[in-house]
Formats: structure tokens, C-alpha cells, sequence
């Protein structure tokens, strides 16, 4: 199977719109700057980002500079859904990301991972059913399964993404342009309006296979070298709420969640880990090592 990088991107802010990229190197922590700010809810606790607020979706961030190994978290700017731009090196960043969302918020670039405290995810507030919390977060409704969520770092249970970083589980997220044109596909034969549009989901590498479907499932626990680097395909991705806000020229769209859940059990696309360090670019494509 011939697999193809065919875009790169890159997200400064944790559920904020980012940017593409024609190269970039990988790390053990993804690609530098990917996620390297994140909003901190200041009423309930925890980092936060489009599942709590999906205001975020509707804003986009670029680095002033370029991260580096001393500087990890450079200045950005963030363009507000009405055209305003505001500095996370403003003094007032707080107030008028706190207005946009209508919560109190704070801005933080990454801290060591030794700062633990600011990593722990909030107990749930008291009264909430914990089913309902996660049918809510990942919207499902009450016919539809939960995601087997075993699969992923137990450490996540205690953290709101391990520490050091704002990553939701790994460093990685690989989509196919299959699983994208399956849907586009089924939609028109289906005769629905639902627009499973990329921005909607966020991954940092997109290739294309000569396979249909979601080749990318079968891909799990293989050990691959793209560009210099060699990743690992660690879990599929199960998809939350935030895949059905509308942002942008996006609508709001609850049945989003239902074709994913119906198709793929909730999920698209895959988490990848890196195992050795390298540079990856666009026209990359991927040798398995364990073929």
C-alpha cells in the first residue's frame, strides 16, 4: 500500500485554528509549537479548550517567532472571530479572552512537566453523573456506546494532558484523505447536508493510500519511518463534541457525531508516538518497518 504525506499542520493554541506546513522536524513531544499555548479555566478549574469552550474554534494563532528547544512558547497572536488580533504578550490577553468565551480564562504557555499541579485535571463537580459527563463530552447519545477509553495513558485520567504538554492523549494525529472522501461520498448518496470538513478535525499529518475507507485502522501497533523520523501508530482516535460545533462557515451539527458513529464506532483517524526523532515534509511517504 503506497502511503503519501500530503499536508502538515501545525496548532499554537489548544483548539484554536492553525496553520499548514510544507516541513517540519518531530520530536518526541510532535512538531514544535503544536499546541504550545492553552487556555486555563479559571471558574471551574484545568486546562481547557473546544469541548469546554468552542469559541476557541473560531479563532486562529501564528507565532511571532519560531519555537526553539530554549524557547518552546514564543510570543502569538490570536485573531478573534471579528477580525480583531490580540498579543499573548498583552497585558489585557486575559480580559478579552475571557470576554470572548464568557468565562474567566488565562492564557499559559507550556510549563515543565515537573509543574504537575497545573496539569491535574478537576474532579467533577458535585452531582454530575460521570456517564452523563462523558456522553456530553464525547456526544453520544444513550443508544450509543461510550469510546473504550482503557486504551489511552492512565496518567490522562489524572491529568488534563500529560505533563508538559497540551496534547489530548499523543503527539500525533494522522488522518487519510479516505476517511474524509468516505464520508463526502456516503453524504451525497445519503442525500445529507453534513459537511465532514477538515478544519473539523484537526490532524497534524494527512496523507493519501491507494486504499478506501479507513485504512488508517488498520495501521494500529505498526512502527513506520516517514521522512527521518519513525513514529508509531498507538490507538484510533475517538472523536468528541468539538467535531460538531460550528465555526467559521461551519455549521453547528450534531449529526457529525451520528455518521461517525454509525461508520467507524465514533472514531477517525490515529494518535502517533515517535520513536526516533527525525524531519518529515510534504510528498513523505510512509515504510512500514514490521511488513
Amino acid at each position: 500500500m503506497s502511503i503519501t504525506v500530503t499536508q502538515l499542520f501545525r496548532y499554537p493554541v489548544k483548539s484554536m485554528g492553525g496553520h499548514s506546513l510544507n516541513r517540519t522536524p518531530l520530536t518526541a513531544k510532535g512538531i514544535p509549537g503544536d499546541r504550545a499555548w492553552a487556555l486555563k479555566d479559571e471558574e471551574r478549574g484545568g486546562i481547557k479548550g473546544g469541548k469546554r469552550f468552542p469559541e476557541l474554534l473560531g479563532m486562529n494563532a501564528s507565532f511571532v517567532t519560531e519555537p526553539s528547544a530554549q524557547h518552546v512558547s514564543p510570543e502569538v497572536n490570536i485573531a478573534l472571530a471579528d477580525g480583531r488580533t490580540v498579543s499573548s504578550s498583552d497585558q489585557g490577553v486575559n480580559e478579552v479572552l475571557s470576554a470572548e468565551v464568557g468565562a474567566p480564562v488565562s492564557l499559559w504557555p507550556l510549563l515543565p512537566a515537573e509543574q504537575v499541579d497545573h496539569y491535574l485535571r478537576p474532579p467533577l463537580e458535585e452531582g454530575v453523573d460521570p456517564e452523563a459527563y462523558f456522553r456530553e463530552v464525547f456526544a453520544r447519545t444513550e443508544d450509543e456506546p461510550l469510546p473504550d477509553l482503557s486504551v489511552f495513558p492512565e496518567e490522562l485520567f489524572i491529568y488534563e494532558s500529560s505533563p508538559g504538554t497540551y496534547f489530548d492523549a499523543f503527539p500525533i494525529l494522522l488522518m487519510s484523505e479516505a476517511s474524509l472522501q468516505f464520508f463526502a461520498t456516503t453524504m451525497v448518496e445519503k442525500g445529507e447536508s453534513s459537511r465532514f470538513d477538515l478544519r473539523r478535525f484537526r490532524p497534524n499529518v494527512v496523507v493519501s493510500t491507494d486504499a478506501d475507507g479507513f485504512p488508517e485502522n488498520s495501521w494500529v501497533g505498526r512502527r513506520g519511518r516517514v521522512g527521518s523520523a519513525v513514529v508509531k501508530v498507538e490507538v484510533v482516535c475517538p472523536r468528541c463534541v468539538m467535531t460538531t460545533h460550528g465555526f467559521d462557515d461551519l455549521p453547528k451539527d450534531p449529526k457529525i457525531m451520528r455518521h461517525l458513529v454509525n461508520e467507524n464506532s465514533g472514531n477517525l483517524g490515529v494518535y502517533l508516538s515517535i520513536e526516533e526523532p527525525g524531519e518529515i515534509r510534504v510528498g513523505d511517504g510512509i515504510q512500514w518497518l514490521d511488513a
